[in-house]
């Protein structure tokens, strides 16, 4: 029978294992291109195979030869629900009612031989599974098959889900942060232009402060330094957990236990990603720039928000006009709204990471309970590790945001002279004071560094305590010792950046507790990939 220019084969209604309805239907070429007869052209090759499932659209990491060499192999692993939504691709021709038909027979398939290689592991003799559960596989798999066509039918359209995942999907982890970096630098080159890049403001009471755009921190070390790291930190993390961490526990788990695939887990976040395009471009950037920047713009009054670069042109006309004010402010915070929302989609990514881990990992209770596995460990403590650091520098990034607006209430005319003055306050020194203590709380960013400190801090204390409490529920007593140091230390670091986020401003020596918590953060950045994980490579 030839579909779509090619020889299609019907899956077979029979009680083969995935391992032998494989082999069959690659010895008889199903899928490849048919001839004049309407023959197959000839059989898979392992490099045929892997060559045609990368072409697939939608499948835009490819799949690894060694893999499908695997499938050609005489070995009693099955197939991972990814792939075989792949490989009922190439067996139904492209067609997706015999595609589906075909992942519902390749996913029952995989079951009989996860069956067959319980029963060989408890010393019964090899029989087929019963009736019933193949039954019962069937009709759960053809509800799968049901939802990834549903998914398949929404994605045609826009989908900000998938659309976020392919810009951080890139093969160079540094092509996204390569652009939000090189944004940077053209905010920086248009506030030279404007001549708001260095502005020495002078109040009607207190000394003059340094405003300009570059002395911000929160708007030049974040963009040109920490968020660019942080992008590709995570992009480097997903693709490792795609490509590499997922496929490996996919291989060890048993087949017959339920886990959604990563397309369909990303699909059903879809909302959140919405929903943070909306609070991030919508509310905290384009409703922040209207209330602080563009209302007091064109009124001239500035109200109760501190001079900044933003609104300077409401008192030194002589620095930058009003309209030029407007357009370059709006241009900042479209910048920043965009970026935050890149950000928070890196969080997203880190919590379905997350849950995928412990999907498949709770497939893997009755082969770890006896003795511990190093691969499960080993790739628990990457992704901890991971987490971490992602979620370090969200923090780092906070406590940039709150320093910028400690600043703005203090009586110090520059950040450094600031931090000097916090420094040697602790030496005895009486004319150092931390901020003025009657302004606190009239910069929106306080308000702001404190709702993501919280959706920051969240994510790595989820992840932190549902990393303990699997591997205690897998009983890895052997991988507790060797986890439970760098657990502690990634909490205390943690710990220690969030103490720090609160004594900016508030407590005078807080930049020593602040340098201190950063040493630490930084050393742990760089530490545990060369020491903590050998012996689980």
């Amino acid at each position: 029978m030839i579909q779509n220019g090619k020889f299609f084969v019907p899956p077979p209604a029979g009680e083969n294992d995935v391992k032998t309805l494989f082999q069959k239907m690659a010895s008889a070429g199903a899928g490849r291109p048919a001839d004049r007869d309407g023959l197959p052209v000839g059989q898979w090759t392992p490099e045929l195979l892997a060559d045609e499932i990368s072409r697939i659209d939608g499948n835009r990491e490819g799949i690894e030869l060694r893999t499908v060499q695997l499938w050609f192999q005489d070995n009693d692993r099955g197939i991972s629900s990814d792939n075989i939504r792949w490989l009922a691709r190439i067996f139904g021709c492209g067609d997706p009612e015999a595609s589906g038909a075909w992942q519902v027979e390749l996913s029952a398939a995989n079951r009989r031989l996860a069956a067959k290689r319980k029963l060989m592991k408890s010393g019964r003799q090899s029989q087929s599974p019963s009736a019933e559960s193949v039954h019962a596989v069937e009709s759960g798999n053809a509800r799968v098959c049901a939802s990834v066509v549903d998914d398949n039918r929404n994605w045609r359209g826009f989908d900000l889900a998938q659309r976020t995942e392919a810009l951080f999907g890139s093969q160079s982890s540094m092509a996204l942060p390569l652009v939000v970096f090189t944004g940077a630098c053209a905010l920086a080159l248009i506030s030279f232009t404007l001549n708001v890049h260095s502005v020495v403001y002078t109040p009607e009471s207190g000394p003059p402060k340094q405003v300009g755009f570059l002395w911000a921190p929160n708007w030049t070390i974040t963009f040109l330094a920490v968020l660019p790291l942080y992008l590709a930190l995570v992009i480097d993390f997903l693709r490792s957990w795609k490509e590499e961490w997922r496929p490996m526990l996919a291989d060890l788990g048993d087949p017959t236990f339920p886990v959604a695939g990563w397309e369909l887990r990303l699909a059903a976040a879809s909302y959140s990603f919405w929903a943070m395009f909306f609070i991030t471009v919508i509310v905290a950037s384009g409703y922040n720039w209207t209330a602080t920047h563009l209302v007091p713009l064109l009124k001239g009054d500035p109200g109760n928000w501190p001079v900044d670069w933003g609104r300077i042109a409401i008192l030194r006309s002589d620095f930058i006009s009003v309209s030029s004010a407007v357009l370059f402010t709006g241009l900042v915070f479209l910048y920043n709204g965009m970026t935050a929302y890149l950000f928070f989609s890196g969080l997203i990514f880190l919590h379905l990471m997350k849950h995928d881990y412990l999907d498949l990992v709770k497939g893997l209770e009755g082969r770890s309970r006896k003795e511990g596995n190093p691969d499960i460990e080993g790739i628990s403590l990457k992704l901890m590790n991971g987490i971490f650091r992602c979620t370090s520098l969200g923090v780092v990034i906070t406590l940039l945001m709150k320093l910028q607006s400690g600043f703005l209430q203090s009586n110090s005319t520059n950040m450094v002279e600031w931090l000097i003055a916090d420094f040697r306050s602790l030496f005895g020194n009486p004319g150092s004071v931390a901020k003025d203590s009657s302004s606190f709380g009239t910069a929106p960013g306080f308000y702001y560094s404190f709702f993501c400190l919280l959706a920051i801090v969240g994510t790595f204390m989820n992840a932190s305590i549902r990393f303990r409490w699997i591997l205690a529920r897998l009983n890895m007593h052997q991988s507790r010792g060797r986890i439970l140091t760098p657990s502690v230390l990634m909490n205390a670091a943690m710990a220690l950046l969030v103490i720090s986020y609160f004594l900016i401003g508030v407590v005078q020596g807080f930049t020593i507790f602040l340098l201190f918590s950063l040493a630490l953060t930084g050393y742990l950045h760089f530490k545990p990939a060369s020491t903590w994980n050998q012996g689980f490579r």
